[in-house]
């Protein structure tokens, strides 16, 4: 229980208790020991879970709202993945103090993104610690169209949404005490989940995965389930100015490739539908571009801009790796 002037029950009432929009498959939500759900038939339930913790997934200072948005938006991504639709969310808070301002701003940045995506808080937990959230959400797909991590096939192009590597310089910037950028630092501190994306290649992509890792290590999880390697034209990834300007002054692909939290899909698609991705990034209003071609040998091939494979100091953040 979060000890102070007012109960645990009282702030789980005040602010979390009608985050999200209704749903008429909420049976019970926040309030009773357990939430009642009900999964439509035909359906498949999708469920995934993140702890952000504080000084590890965020900084100290971070914003409360971005905190909220972002501790959902993190787990709507890997509902995204599978090409499923966001239905329900459980959150577990630890808190060193109660702090009504910041608990507001919280719920605000959780609730807001929330109701965009039709998502209801049916139950959670606060408890008093070391500042860290935990958000659990549960999907809906139709049962056995769901796009997994061990379908691509050889042949396969590699496809990515949006840019690569902001929100891993917008963290070595915070970092340094230097100046960011606002649109840079919204790429680390509230990302947008690709939802309508993910849901609209169920049936046109083999395989796919959220890049939270960097692509690197992330597409190496796709080669791994699926048996196959990977060939990846380092001169065909999508980057910002910012981004671009980095690699240029400091010969270094780490930030598209391996720095973490850019919340982008990657994908595989058999050739024969380039033409329809590409129409499609112009109705989703998301760039999406060809960086790679799936490959019958195992590994994966970096090749730099004259052609030559490319070393990657980094394959990716490991939270049991000596990674910083």
């Amino acid at each position: 229980m979060v000890e102070g002037s007012r109960s645990e029950f009282d702030l789980i009432g005040r602010f979390f208790a009608d985050l999200g929009p209704p749903r008429a498959d909420v049976l019970l939500g926040v309030g009773d020991d357990c939430a009642l759900l009900e999964v439509p038939a035909g359906l498949s339930l999708a469920v995934s879970i993140d702890t952000l913790v504080a000084g590890i997934h965020f900084l100290h200072d971070c914003d409360a709202e971005a905190l909220g948005h972002k501790s959902l938006a993190v787990g709507l991504s890997d509902l995204a993945a599978m090409g499923a639709a966001p239905a329900w969310a459980t959150l577990a808070l630890t808190l060193p103090e109660r702090d009504d301002d910041w608990l507001a701003a919280f719920a605000c940045g959780f609730g807001d993104l929330a109701q965009t995506y039709g998502v209801r808080l049916v139950g959670g937990d606060t408890t008093r610690g070391s500042l860290s959230v935990t958000v659990q959400v549960h999907g809906l797909v139709r049962t056995g169209t769901a796009v997994r991590r061990d379908g691509a096939r050889p042949g396969d192009i590699v496809w990515v949404s949006g840019t690569l590597g902001d929100a891993g310089l917008a963290l070595r910037l915070m970092r340094e005490g230097g100046p960011v950028d606002p649109a840079l630092r919204a790429r680390l501190e509230r990302p947008d989940p690709r939802v309508a994306l993910g849901s609209a290649l169920r049936g046109i992509a083999t395989a796919m995965i959220d890049l939270s890792d960097g692509l690197a290590g992330d597409l190496g999880h796709i080669l791994a389930a699926s048996g196959l390697g990977a060939e990846v034209d380092l001169t065909a990834l999508p980057l910002s100015p910012a981004v671009a300007s980095r690699i240029v002054s400091e010969g270094d692909w780490a930030l598209p490739l391996s720095s973490g939290d850019d919340y982008e899909l990657c994908f595989c698609v058999p050739s024969e539908h380039s033409a329809l991705i590409a129409s499609m990034a112009t109705g989703l209003g998301c760039a999406l571009t060809a960086v790679g071609r799936i490959r019958a040998e195992p590994g994966l091939i970096l090749r730099g801009p004259n052609g030559t494979p490319t070393r990657l100091s980094s394959a990716g953040y490991d939270h049991f790796s000596n990674n910083t």
